[in-house]
């Protein structure tokens, strides 16, 4: 199965398992989404990540966190697409939700989260938010 956009699949396998309850759910893998997985479980968002190979595919089992039966990630967005891609100068990077989100970037110093981007000084490719 070939995907347009294999970042937007996995943020909407994660945002679907939540919203059903499941404690985990399996991602097609690849390194950009193996580092956004990696900031997303350092930041608290999700409980861990065990990647895995089936076949010639990477996968990863991702394990999702709740906090008194309610799913820590309440919202999870995709902002810069395949049809309208969004750039940021380090400058222009803001809090997400006063701080109570995330921001993702991709730069020329890998995936980073956007506190870490605008401590490095470098903007790139917003690819979402969560919160």
């Amino acid at each position: 199965m070939s995907l347009n956009d294999p970042i937007a699949d996995a943020l909407t396998r994660i945002r679907n398992a939540q919203r059903a309850g499941h404690e985990a759910v399996e991602i097609n893998l690849n390194k950009t989404i193996e580092a956004i997985l990696n900031i997303l479980k350092e930041e608290g968002f999700i409980a861990s990540v065990s990647p895995f190979k089936e076949g010639a595919a990477r996968k990863a089992r991702v394990e999702l966190k709740y906090y008194q039966n309610r799913p820590v990630i309440r919202g999870l967005e995709r902002v810069s697409k395949p049809g309208r891609r969004v750039y940021q100068q380090w400058k222009d990077i803001r809090p997400t939700f006063n701080n109570m989100g995330l921001s993702i970037y991709s730069t020329p110093k890998g995936v980073v989260s956007g506190k870490e981007a605008k401590f490095l000084h470098v903007g790139g490719e917003y690819i979402c938010k969560v919160w």
